[in-house]
């Protein structure tokens, strides 16, 4: 292999590779030992050698995290090598704010991409109503109050909705799978969670109730008399 921070040709000889036991497992690290490097940049004369970037410290118990990190920067205050210690979570997510410029940018996307859908929905709601306003007239004529026809209205859009969205989340599966593998220099871990479904259930729902507002206030407050004069 060729070296890019610690430059050279690295020899190794591979002798197993690892699977994750969970799917948020990070299965592209490439481990050797810290003697192979220093060793080499010693011969080198590199002022990185017998020096070590981070430490990975286990312990028995997690709710002591805290604890063991203060005394162990405590330790090495005021020396030559002042330490930050903090939890495997913590370090992790220091590495995903480096991308936070890009999570800002799919988030912002994907408002776009709910207005553009409710303004769509909105739009088919309200042409249907338009077009079926003689039938609500005919509903009225025959007894049949705001209530029905509020019901009526409000179903078909959260219809089409739930429909868009159960087609979406289907979808979504083989889309992650394809965006993680092209990404994955960026995002090597990236798994749907049950939390993103959940939201695209109430993202879908709140779309189909917002959708069919206009339309049901127009058929209900529509006098009988003008909206049978819209048959034909």
């Amino acid at each position: 292999m060729k070296g890019t921070i610690f430059p050279g040709n690295w020899d190794f000889v591979l002798r197993g590779i690892y699977k994750g036991r969970d799917e948020n497992v990070d299965e592209t690290a490439f481990l050797f030992h810290w003697e192979y490097l220093n060793e080499t940049l010693k011969k080198a004369g590199r002022s990185w050698a017998d020096q070590v970037g981070w430490y990975m410290i286990e312990i028995n118990h997690p709710d002591l995290a805290a604890d063991v990190s203060v005394r162990v920067d405590k330790t090495f205050k005021n020396s030559l090598a002042e330490t930050l210690t903090e939890t495997e979570k913590a370090f992790t997510l220091s590495f995903i704010s480096m991308t936070e410029a890009i999570v800002i940018a799919i988030k912002l996307v994907s408002f776009v991409i709910i207005f553009i859908i409710l303004a769509v929905v909105a739009n088919t709601m309200a042409m249907t109503a338009r077009e079926r306003i003689g039938e609500y007239a005919i509903f009225k004529t025959l007894g049949f109050g705001g209530f029905h026809v509020t019901g009526l209205i409000f179903a078909e859009s959260l219809l089409i909705t739930m429909l868009g969205a159960s087609l979406g989340i289907i979808l979504t599966f083989p889309a992650a799978k394809i965006f993680s593998k092209e990404l994955s220099a960026y995002f090597p871990v990236f798994n749907i969670e049950r939390e993103t479904i959940a939201m695209d259930i109430v993202a879908s729902f709140f779309v189909g109730l917002v959708a069919a507002i206009f339309p049901t206030w127009r058929a209900v407050t529509i006098r009988i008399a003008d909206g049978l004069r819209r048959i034909g």
